[in-house]
């Protein structure tokens, strides 16, 4: 059952995926991939598309475990690129996270290796009251994994975290 004005997402074959409220979908930067965005026309997300970007980028790959040194350092170095020498400023912080995690995920999964990758970003300004965060997950511990990165500034916090979840061949 659909939501109230919700547009149909439907998979090959028309199977029935699930609804989404209009003007929620949109498409990102990155081809086959989907953001929330506040659009006048809604997108479904693209149906083929997908399969043919993990297809072309996820390979077989010998190297078992996730390197999380190496997700850190890509992801730290899309942070700064970002929020590098800015300030707090609310009406940027939508454009900021979208571009960090859009970054992230696209220098991640250039590394062709045999994972799907979830990044989630939140940018808070400084308090002091703090910002705290948690995550738990239930996978393969040999071979799935995360990364959190904290970021700092003298006016904002910012914490990115990847979830890395090794696709079996």
């Amino acid at each position: 059952m659909l939501p109230t004005g919700g547009v149909p997402f439907l998979h090959e074959g028309g199977a029935l995926m699930g609804a989404a409220p209009k003007h929620v979908w949109g498409r990102s930067l990155l081809k086959g991939q989907c953001a929330a965005a506040d659009l006048h026309q809604p997108i479904a997300p693209p149906r083929r598309r997908l399969r043919a970007t993990m297809e072309e980028y996820h390979r077989h790959c010998d190297e078992v475990g996730f390197n999380v040194d190496e997700a850190h350092n890509i992801v730290k170095e899309c942070i700064d690129g970002v929020l590098g020498g800015e300030d707090y400023n609310q009406n940027n912080i939508n454009q900021w996270t979208a571009s960090i995690v859009e970054q992230s995920l696209t220098h991640l999964v250039k590394l062709g290796k045999a994972y799907k990758y979830i990044v989630t970003c939140a940018v808070v300004q400084r308090s002091a009251y703090g910002f705290h965060t948690a995550s738990s997950c239930f996978w393969d511990t040999t071979s799935d994994g995360t990364c959190t990165v904290r970021w700092e500034n003298r006016t904002m916090n910012c914490i990115v975290n990847v979830f890395a979840i090794a696709i079996v061949l």
